[in-house]
């Protein structure tokens, strides 16, 4: 399960059901922005979406921040390093700092950290485990696969 949160129309939080608190009271809500972004995780999630059209007002320092834009521009379907992402933001050095920014990254899946990857190409941590990372990567890798398909099929013809 997963729980978003908005604030004044912008999406601010993503959480996973194993990252909910359990004394946190919320109010259970059906707004537009809500429902929209419902709606456009559940066609990300079916391979109908690659990009999102959403308010995004992550929560943070304005490192954290830049770290989160650099994850914005990691096209969909593709993978960085964490050394990639520190140098796109200007910081070669800070693959530490950049690994606990993805890791506090309040809107995973629309800030899409599950796209950054170890040196070696391996998976690494990600706040809703490693399954769903592997999960969100090879529904990506798939629907490209997909679409390079149905064009070749098409240029075929």
């Amino acid at each position: 399960m997963i729980r978003i949160e908005e604030r004044d129309e912008r999406i601010v939080r993503v959480d996973f059901e194993q990252e909910f608190p359990e004394d946190e009271e919320c109010e259970v809500a059906e707004t537009a922005c809500l429902w929209q972004a419902f709606t456009q995780l559940q066609e990300y999630l079916e391979g109908k979406r690659q990009t999102f059209e959403l308010i995004l007002h992550p929560e943070g320092t304005e490192f954290q921040k830049a770290a989160w834009q650099a994850l914005m521009e990691i096209p969909y379907g593709e993978t960085r390093t964490y050394k990639q992402q520190a140098e796109s933001i200007g910081k070669p050095k800070a693959l530490r700092a950049i690994g606990m920014a993805n890791h506090r990254n309040p809107i995973p899946i629309f800030i899409p950290c599950h796209r950054v990857i170890g040196a070696d190409g391996s998976l690494t941590g990600y706040g809703g485990g490693l399954q769903i990372k592997r999960t969100l990567l090879d529904l990506e890798r798939r629907t490209l696969e997909k679409q390079r398909e149905t064009e070749l099929q098409k240029a075929a013809q």
